[in-house]
């Protein structure tokens, strides 16, 4: 007998559901910044075991839409929690919870699944801010098993992985053993060069540039050539990305080009250009392209 389905992860920005997946997939399958709004696609990450298949897609940051970009990524929150097997909050112990959190269990009130809160980050608390932040979890009135968790070292991450794969029905696996994702290979690579722009950037500059995948070659067996553009709002925008001399576009490129190094298992060549698209985050046919539903 296995078990298969999908668990559904819900938070306010920046709270480390990115690094919790990666932590139980075993493997970089979304992207981490200390940006908030980081994720704008429902990454799913597949994490297999002998009997069991956890597909957990990590939701954009639950918020109230305020452009055409987060209206999907808002949409995109709702029809993944109503198709999923359970639903996963992840709040920041460090900050507690606040007025956000709360806006996001009133959302998961009407959820038709089972709920579970991780209190994420506890190693940075001591035993007295443990046991505040669990409380505060707890007067949110969602679900009835809270876990304080540290997706960083992996504290407390194998009791909250068995009570989700408890939660799952019974059914053949999704996806082949050994498939960390199931997002193409060019939405992969386009995330993590857009991770290394979230890091290097700050301002406005973050939620405004897009990474696309133009072309994948390989000239040898052991040299990929990839070729990614980096759109962005403004000219000064532009200009930041780029920076004095051309120094932030070539630490973004060096910095990127270990991480594809690492996805594709070999030497990379990595070309980076930067293009104005003003409003792209309002145009409709832009984010359809680029397959933010």
């Amino acid at each position: 007998m296995t078990r298969s389905g999908f668990i559904a992860l819900a938070g306010r920005p920046n709270v480390g559901k990115s690094t919790l997946v990666n932590a139980i997939v075993g493997r970089k399958v979304a992207i981490v910044s200390d940006k908030p709004q980081t994720t704008r696609r429902a990454i799913r990450g597949v994490a297999t075991g002998d009997d069991w298949q956890l597909v957990l897609v990590d939701l954009p940051g639950v918020q109230r839409p305020r452009d055409a970009l987060t209206e999907r990524m808002q949409r995109r929150v709702e029809r993944e929690l109503e198709d999923a097997d359970g639903a996963l909050m992840v709040l920041n112990g460090e900050q507690g919870a606040g007025p956000g959190d709360r806006f996001i269990a009133a959302a998961l009130r009407t959820a038709k699944v089972p709920v579970v809160i991780a209190v994420n980050k506890v190693d940075r608390l001591d035993n007295p801010g443990t046991v505040l932040a669990l409380q505060q979890a707890a007067e949110l009135e969602i679900g009835d098993e809270i876990f304080p968790v540290s997706a960083r070292t992996g504290m407390g991450m194998k009791p909250l992985v068995d009570h989700l794969i408890a939660l799952l029905p019974e059914g053949p696996f999704f996806y082949e053993r050994g498939e960390g994702s199931d997002q193409p290979r060019d939405v992969i690579l386009a995330e993590l060069v857009r991770e290394q722009v979230l890091r290097r950037t700050f301002q406005e500059v973050p939620h405004s540039v897009e990474v696309v995948i133009e072309e994948v070659e390989w000239p040898r067996g052991d040299l990929a050539l990839v070729r990614a553009l980096l759109w962005v709002e403004t000219d000064s925008q532009k200009g930041i990305v780029i920076g004095s001399g051309g120094k932030m576009i070539k630490a973004i490129g060096t910095a990127a080009r270990r991480e594809l190094e690492r996805e594709l298992g070999s030497r990379v060549h990595l070309d980076l250009s930067v293009r104005v698209r003003r409003s792209w985050r309002a145009d409709e046919g832009l984010l359809d392209r680029l397959g933010i539903e």
